[in-house]
C-alpha cells in the first residue's frame, strides 16, 4: 500500500482527495435525501421515485456539457455549478413544504441534478499533472478514485439515515447542499496556480462530438453501458434475494459486503499494478465481470450468497479505474474533463435502466433470471470491447 502513501504525500494531493471527497458526498446522500423527503411531505413512494429518477436524469444529461464547460473556462465554472447545485436542493426542499404539485417537485429535483459539479472528472483529468513527476502511480491513483466512490455509497446514505433519524431528510438536504458548496471551494483552492492538464488554445471551443471525436472514448462509452446494465440489476437481484429468503433486512447486508469486495479489490489493483498493456488488463477484467456474476447462479443460503457476492464484486472498482485510465489516454486535447463524464453518464444510464429491467424479470419469473439477464448483457459489452480493442491506442484518438 505504499503507493497510496506517496501519491497523498505529493505536494498538494491530500488536500484535493479530502476536498473531492467532501465535493462528491452529494452522490451518496442527495438521492436518498430526496427520496425520503418527498415521501414524507407527498405520502407517495412513486412521486418520491419519480423526483430521484429526475435527480439521476438531470445528473447523466447534465454531466458531459458541464465538463465541456470546465474545458472551455477552466476550473473557475465548477463554483456556480455547485451554487445551482445547491440552489436545486434547498428549492426542493422549500417546494415540498410549500406543497408543490409532483411535477413542480420533479423539474426542481432535475434541475438540481443538471447542475452537479464534474467533481470527480476533474479530479481524474488532474492525476497525470498532480504525479506527473511519478508517473508509475497513476494507475493507483485510478483505483483510488474508484474506491473513493464505493467509500462514497457507503457514507452517503449512512449520514442521511442518521440525520433522517435525528432532525428529518430536510437537514439531508441541506448537508448535501453544504457539501458540494465547500468541497468545490476546497477544491478551488488546491488546484490554484497548478495549471490544466491538456489546456486547449486560447479561445477555442469545441462543438460537434467534442470529446466524442476519438473512437477510443466512443469504444469506452458503448461497453460502460452494459457494465452500468449489470451493477444496476445486480442492485435488484440482492434485495429480491433476500425477500425470497424471508429477510428483507438481509439486503442492506449483502449489497455492502458486495461494494466492499469490489473496494478492497480496487485498492489491491492500486497497490500491485500488472506488467501487462493496460487495455489487455481492461480486457480481461471486462471479462471477468460476467464471469464473476454468474457466481451468483450458486446461492442457496443467505451465507452462500454473502460469499458469492464477495466474487461478484471483485472485478468492479479495478474494471473502473483502468477504464478511467484508458479514457485520459484516448481523450483529445483539450476535452479530458468532458471526456470523463462520458463513460459515467453511460454507465448511469445503464444502472437505471438495469435497475428497471432485473425489477420486470424478478417481478415476473425469478431473481436468478435477472442474473442470467446481467451476464448475458455485460459478455455482450466484453464482446464489443473485444472487437473494438485497437480504438484504444491512444494513436488513433482525435489529434493532441
Amino acid at each position: 500500500m505504499g503507493g497510496y502513501v506517496r501519491i497523498l504525500r505529493a505536494p498538494g494531493v491530500a488536500a484535493i482527495v479530502l476536498a473531492t471527497l467532501i465535493g462528491r458526498l452529494p452522490i451518496g446522500i442527495s438521492g436518498l435525501a430526496i427520496l425520503l423527503y418527498v415521501q414524507e411531505v407527498t405520502g407517495s413512494f412513486a412521486v418520491a421515485g419519480v423526483c430521484t429518477g429526475a435527480l439521476a436524469l438531470g445528473s447523466a444529461v447534465g454531466a458531459p456539457l458541464q465538463g465541456r464547460l470546465v474545458d472551455w473556462r477552466g476550473e473557475r465554472a465548477l463554483l456556480p455549478l455547485a451554487f445551482a447545485h445547491a440552489v436545486g436542493l434547498v428549492l426542493v426542499w422549500l417546494l415540498g413544504a410549500a406543497d408543490a404539485v409532483p411535477a413542480v417537485l420533479a423539474v426542481a429535483a432535475f434541475a438540481a441534478g443538471s447542475a452537479i459539479p464534474p467533481v470527480s472528472s476533474v479530479l481524474r483529468s488532474r492525476w497525470p499533472v498532480l504525479l506527473k513527476d511519478q508517473p508509475e502511480l497513476l494507475p493507483a491513483a485510478y483505483a483510488l478514485d474508484s474506491v473513493m466512490i464505493e467509500l462514497i455509497f457507503v457514507t452517503g446514505p449512512l449520514l442521511t439515515t442518521v440525520l433522517v433519524a435525528t432532525v428529518g431528510p430536510e437537514y439531508a438536504l441541506a448537508l448535501s447542499a453544504a457539501c458540494v458548496l465547500g468541497g468545490t471551494s476546497m477544491l478551488l483552492a488546491s488546484l490554484h496556480g497548478r495549471g490544466r492538464p491538456d489546456a486547449p488554445e486560447a479561445g477555442t471551443r469545441r462543438f460537434g462530438l467534442g470529446a466524442l471525436a476519438a473512437p477510443g472514448l466512443r469504444t469506452l462509452v458503448f461497453v460502460s453501458l452494459p457494465v452500468g446494465f449489470s451493477l444496476g440489476t445486480i442492485e435488484v437481484v440482492l434485495p429480491a434475494f433476500s425477500a425470497h429468503e424471508g429477510s428483507k433486512e438481509l439486503a442492506g447486508l449483502l449489497l455492502a459486503v458486495w461494494s466492499g469486495a469490489s473496494g478492497v479489490s480496487g485498492l489491491l489493483y492500486g497497490a500491485w499494478p500488472s506488467r501487462a498493456r493496460l487495455t489487455d488488463v481492461h480486457l480481461r477484467l471486462t471479462f471477468a465481470l460476467p464471469l464473476a456474476l454468474a457466481a451468483l447462479f450458486a446461492a442457496t443460503s443467505p451465507a452462500t450468497m454473502a460469499l458469492v457476492a464477495i466474487v461478484a464484486g471483485l472485478p468492479i472498482a479495478p474494471l473502473i479505474a483502468s477504464r478511467n485510465q484508458l479514457v485520459e489516454r484516448v481523450a483529445p486535447r483539450g476535452t479530458t474533463t468532458e471526456a470523463f463524464t462520458w463513460p459515467l453518464t453511460a454507465l448511469v444510464a445503464g444502472v437505471s435502466l438495469g435497475a428497471a429491467v432485473g425489477g420486470t424479470l424478478v417481478e415476473q419469473y425469478s431473481w436468478a433470471t435477472a442474473v442470467l439477464a446481467a451476464v448475458v448483457v455485460s459478455t455482450a459489452g466484453a464482446a464489443v470491447l473485444f472487437a473494438r480493442r485497437a480504438t484504444l491506442t491512444p494513436a488513433l484518438a482525435t489529434p493532441r
